[in-house]
């Protein structure tokens, strides 16, 4: 049999498969259980809010934040598999958490990533030497509270606003590490800013990614929240800003600054580089961000090679001390211990929590929650409620029902529901990844219920970003 005759037979058989495949899907799909209304149903409610009240407690009870989420999220699977025992689509329950593990894999792999930059850019002494510049220009406490503010914001449509609030808290735990309360303030000024920029860029949160994929909203058409986003970024940050502690960052006087090690520049350029990438691989290559990330941290894995290189060869700064070994002024530089300093428990928080709202959205929850809203409220007041819930829950679970239901709603109201969606999750500490992420990195200065203290303040944002995006596009 010819190579040509062989290809097309194998062609043959591969679309017979996927036509008997998708035929088997649409059967199963059609006998999916409805378990909101079962013992299954309350059970599992119940114990998502109880480790949801662990979550809230961390700080109270010194437990881990993942440890509650990672249990009810096994237990409400176990409930489905339960439920699914002797049905005739029992295979639907694997398909569906294979599905929703996906789902938490891009997002591991794409935090992963971001959080071995920052190890490494902190190992490297990147952040140190910020830090010493900034105090070298003679910032105070409220103009580095207003920089780190608006450099998020602006960085985060770029990048995305988890990253952004990464590079940004190292930053401020740089600066402000002799002033704990200016560390949390200004964490909390980081999330609304990192999340308000994300949220008129298509690429700049996962909600509005999902909108920009699925055709509902075209690339441009995002930008008309951008000033919605600026009114969501400033009321909050202004008022906050008057709690801000006064003085400057204690330095030295005439202390040099921090002199950043070898390699720790190219670093930050191969980060930029790794974004670009990811960007890029979205764009032009229609393929999903994470894999741009994991191509980046090939840079710097061959990068760190490079670097440890240099050092068995003995090349020192010539401002070592004398009688430092080689390696003293640059330091062995091992990728795998960076990717080991990851904040694993917010990784697998995520994982609790993805796993854990896929269920109860399996149940038949997020879409009884969804036709509710949308076919009792009506959209405007639906949209709104959907960034409270997002808050509360996650906005990814969130928009991704409100896309599953796919409303009739005009253009201005999915702006709505995407500007919602992604500025809502900034009224809690855990109603976004960045406010997630903020809480491993600045543990004990950025709490939850700091934050829950200014949320009346970012509410009051949030109800002004939402007038002004229906006086301007409505």
């Amino acid at each position: 049999m010819s190579f040509r005759a062989s290809a097309v037979l194998l062609i043959s058989l591969f679309s017979s498969f996927c036509a008997k495949a998708s035929q088997q899907m649409d059967a199963v799909e059609s006998s999916i259980l409805d378990l909101t209304a079962t013992a299954y149903g309350f059970i599992a409610i119940t114990i998502f809010v109880i480790a949801y009240v662990f979550v809230i407690l961390e700080e109270k009870l010194h437990l881990r934040k993942s440890k509650p989420v990672l249990l009810a999220a096994g237990i409400i699977w176990i409930l489905i598999a339960v439920a699914y025992l002797g049905q005739p689509n029992h295979l639907l329950v694997e398909q569906a958490i294979r599905h929703n593990f996906l789902e938490y894999a891009e997002l591991f792999f794409f935090l992963l990533v971001a959080m071995t930059y920052v190890n490494a850019m902190l190992e490297r002494g990147v952040f140190d030497a910020l830090r010493d510049l900034l105090v070298s220009k003679g910032f105070s406490y409220k103009s580095l509270f207003w920089l780190t503010g608006v450099l998020a914001f602006f960085i985060s449509p770029v990048a995305d606003n988890l990253t952004t609030a990464l590079v940004m808290c190292a930053v401020i735990m740089a600066v402000g590490k002799d002033q704990p309360k200016f560390i949390g303030l200004a964490c909390i000024n980081i999330v609304v800013a990192a999340n308000a920029g994300g949220a008129f860029s298509p690429f700049g949160d996962i909600t509005t990614l999902m909108v920009w994929q699925k055709g509902i909203l075209e690339f441009w058409t995002f930008f008309k929240l951008f000033i919605p986003s600026v009114v969501n970024f400033l009321i909050p940050a202004f008022i906050i800003s008057f709690a801000v502690p006064p003085g400057k960052p204690v330095t030295q006087t005439n202390a040099p600054i921090f002199k950043i090690k070898q390699g720790g520049l190219v670093i930050v350029g191969l980060f930029l580089a790794t974004i670009v990438t990811a960007i890029s691989f979205h764009l032009v290559l229609h393929l999903p961000p994470v894999f741009g990330m994991m191509t980046g941290l090939a840079y710097l894995k061959l990068y760190a090679f490079f670097l440890n290189r240099q050092s068995q060869n003995g090349d020192q700064d010539p401002d070592a001390s004398p009688g430092s070994t080689p390696n003293g002024s640059y330091g062995k530089f091992d990728i795998f211990n960076k990717i080991a300093q990851a904040e694993w428990d917010t990784l697998f928080f995520f994982y609790g929590v993805i796993l854990a709202v896929g269920g109860l959205g399996f149940m038949g929850y997020l879409g009884m929650t969804s036709e509710f809203m949308y076919g009792q409220l009506g959209a405007l007041n639906a949209n709104i409620l959907v960034g409270i819930l997002s808050a509360i829950v996650d906005n990814i679970p969130v928009m991704f029902a409100v896309i599953t239901m796919n409303p009739e709603m005009s253009e201005v109201q999915w702006l709505l529901v995407t500007l919602t969606a992604g500025v809502g999750g900034s009224l809690l500490s855990i109603g976004s990844a960045a406010g997630v992420a903020l809480m491993g990195q600045a543990r004990g200065h950025y709490t939850f219920f700091g934050h829950l203290k200014w949320t009346p303040a970012i509410a009051l944002g949030y109800g002004a970003s939402i007038g002004v995006h229906m006086l301007l596009n409505g």
